[in-house]
């Protein structure tokens, strides 16, 4: 088989295609959750904090000299991608343990008794005519 039929085939598969959709909608709430982050949860927690804005809160280490830009280490950022990964985390996380309960209630739920076979069907029968017989 050639290398093209191979990754055809392996591009074709249910599992590649589920994972592709579920990186692209990951990286789409990504960036709803950074917009939450940043946007809503941050400006009042800044607020209570007496004004501070998290995006600019950063320690410098060189000045900006000329074109060379300023040599930072922007924590402020930090905080925020850290409350970001938070929130995604804990959404996965409430998310996997929706799925999880579902199928416990699937594994609990009581199976309907199989059916007999055909072996039984006719030892019932022969059992059923033995005690007309006898009566």
């Amino acid at each position: 088989m050639s290398l093209i039929q191979e990754f055809k085939a392996f591009a074709a598969r249910g599992n590649v295609i589920d994972m592709a959709v579920g990186i692209i909608i990951g990286a789409a709430f990504g960036k709803i959750v950074s917009s939450f982050v940043g946007d809503i949860i941050m400006p009042p927690i800044g607020l209570l904090l007496g004004g501070v804005d998290f995006s600019d809160l950063a320690i410098t280490l060189q000045a900006a000299q000329g074109e060379t830009p300023a040599v930072v280490i922007a924590y402020g950022k930090f905080i925020q991608t850290v409350i970001d990964f938070l929130i995604i985390a804990f959404a996965i996380f409430m998310g996997l343990k929706a799925i999880t309960s579902l199928k416990r209630k699937e594994e609990a739920a009581p199976s309907a008794p199989p059916a007999p076979t055909k072996d039984q069907e006719l030892l019932a029968e022969i059992r059923d005519l033995l005690k007309t017989k006898q009566e």
